[in-house]
């Protein structure tokens, strides 16, 4: 069996005694597109800013490619073959499309301040290359006519792709994709599960992604790992982790209605409070059908199908 890309091992953190990640293991194959999912709070921020080294873990530790790279920094974890993306979009905005991806080149160009200064040949020649690096990048994105212009002003779902073109300029093994649909409507969605499989299948790189997105997930993911109170619960195939562990996927509004009957069935003396007119019990009927649903389910939905069936 080949060795893995990334091996996180009995990986943990605390903050001031709080701890947020306890004796975490999973590894992740080479060339793999793997999902990490779970209900908001369980620890998957977290897990990332450990594998891409803005935290130093109090426990355990990360290799990527056989080689301990936890404890060690952003810029070392980088430079390694580890890239990121953000949940909240973090692009200089008031660059240009272009510049943006060239910016995650810095560490590659081969020429100095003084180079710079006196525009040597050698700084034309690397800024050239440059150039042409990144327009390849964002015509993955079709983005490629977009990149004089200044990054704000692209609509959301193209600032999200935006970023991931960033990260893929720094060259990594493993892309790092921290909630990449959030804010994107169906064709947008549909069209990063495209992406999604082109780009590993063009750039041969491993995909880690955070997402609560089931379909999207279930679409382009290999395997799942499932965090909750900052423990791993579930590792396996998307089959696996739905069947054996019971998870259920929240893909319409059918298939919420259903995980809120089993909480109500379940609860039957909240549902007879929820009747008279306390609504304090609400919480517990959210919590059952976030945790049923591995928090993918919207709250103002729940109780508004709650508040559908008790009348």
């Amino acid at each position: 069996m080949a060795e893995p890309l990334l091996r996180a091992e009995h990986l943990g953190i605390s903050f001031r005694g709080l701890r947020a990640l306890d004796d975490v293991n999973f590894s992740i194959p080479q060339g793999a597109v793997m999902g990490l999912i779970g209900p908001n709070g369980a620890g998957k921020t977290t897990l990332f800013n450990l594998l891409t080294g803005v935290y130093t873990p109090t426990d355990g530790t990360v290799t990527l490619d056989g080689e301990v790279i936890s404890g060690k920094g952003m810029r070392y974890t980088v430079r390694h073959g580890i890239s990121r993306t953000f949940q909240n979009i973090r692009l200089f905005k008031d660059m240009t499309v272009l510049d943006n991806v060239k910016a995650a080149m810095h560490d590659g160009m081969h020429y100095n301040l003084l180079e710079s200064v006196l525009k040597t040949r050698r700084f034309w020649l690397e800024e050239e290359n440059a150039d042409s690096r990144a327009l390849e990048l964002l015509a993955v994105f079709d983005l490629d006519k977009k990149a004089d212009m200044r990054a704000g002003n692209l609509p959301y779902g193209q600032q999200r792709k935006l970023e991931i073109a960033r990260a893929l300029a720094t060259n990594p093994k493993l892309l790092c994709l921290d909630e990449p649909a959030a804010g994107m409507n169906n064709t947008e969605t549909r069209e990063l599960m495209e992406t999604i499989a082109f780009i590993r299948q063009k750039f041969g790189i491993s995909i880690l992604l955070i997402e609560h997105d089931m379909p999207l997930v279930m679409g382009v993911c290999e395997r799942i790992v499932v965090l909750d109170y900052g423990k791993v619960i579930a590792d396996g195939t998307p089959d696996e982790v739905v069947k054996k562990h019971g998870f259920q996927v929240v893909s319409d509004d059918g298939a919420l209605e259903k995980a809120v009957d089993e909480a109500l069935a379940a609860n039957p003396d909240i549902v007879e409070k929820l009747k008279s007119g306390n609504m304090k019990p609400m919480g517990a009927i959210i919590g059952a059908v976030m945790r049923a649903t591995r928090g993918q389910a919207d709250a103002k939905a729940v109780t508004k199908i709650v508040m559908g069936k008790i009348k």
